[in-house]
């Protein structure tokens, strides 16, 4: 089991509540606590973690667990309600980072996250929740990425219902154009089959009038023939 779950499952299970996000951090800033109250050394890890009772109407917290070292349990050590909730900075709201400040009514924590995808997606459902749960007094996200805003959530939106209409006015023109296209496509081979017809017309009458040059150069040739014989019959009749 792993150590969000056995924290649900320990710590909010018995209150009647359902975690709904985790984060493990550590203080940028750390604090000099040499002993802690259970009198063992000041080396634990400390979870965020974000809440709601499964009793109406809702109630979110934010509560602080930790677990000591050399310990299997984790212990409850703060908690606030989301309305003592008033600031979230992403500290960078250009790229992930691990880095992000909780500010309370009466508490300011700096913290950083075992890793920026971590950091990144308790922030996406702390806001989600509070979009939620909250639709009075919400705390301020600043500095935060417009990812875990939804905002590009609702660009994505707007993308698809966009690509979607183009979709279908694309659908009814290839119609139009395939329709269009089988016109020009027949009208194009009529004028092809039109273009040979001709051609072959053409020919043929080419044919026809070089089969009758062709036929009057032979009568030339026969008649030429026919006056050098009768000529040269003339010459030796003459001769003699």
């Amino acid at each position: 089991m792993s150590s969000k779950s056995t924290i649900n499952k320990e710590v909010f299970t018995p209150n009647d509540e359902k975690m709904l996000a985790a984060v493990q951090v550590k203080r940028r800033t750390k604090k000099k606590i040499p002993f802690l109250a259970t009198g063992g050394q000041g080396d634990y890890m400390t979870f965020i973690c974000l809440s709601v009772t499964n009793r109406k109407p809702s109630q979110l917290s934010i509560t602080k667990v930790k677990q000591f070292v050399g310990s299997s349990a984790f212990t409850k050590r703060s908690m606030w309600t989301i309305d003592q909730l008033q600031q979230i900075n992403g500290i960078d709201p250009n790229r992930d980072c691990p880095e992000f400040d909780l500010t309370f009514d009466n508490a300011f924590d700096q913290w950083a996250a075992s890793s920026a995808g971590e950091k990144c997606t308790f922030v996406q459902i702390l806001h989600h929740t509070c979009q939620r749960y909250t639709p009075n007094k919400k705390p301020e996200f600043v500095n935060c990425q417009a990812k875990l805003m939804g905002e590009d959530q609702d660009v994505v939106v707007r993308c698809r219902v966009f690509l979607s209409k183009m979709r279908k006015e694309l659908v009814v023109q290839h119609g139009h154009l395939r329709r269009q296209g089988n016109s020009i496509l027949h009208t194009a081979a009529d004028s092809v089959t039109s273009a040979v017809q001709k051609a072959s017309q053409a020919l043929n009458e080419r044919g026809e009038r070089l089969g009758r040059a062709e036929d009057k150069t032979a009568d030339m040739m026969n008649s030429s023939e026919q006056f050098a014989i009768t000529a040269h019959k003339l010459a030796m009749k003459h001769k003699c």
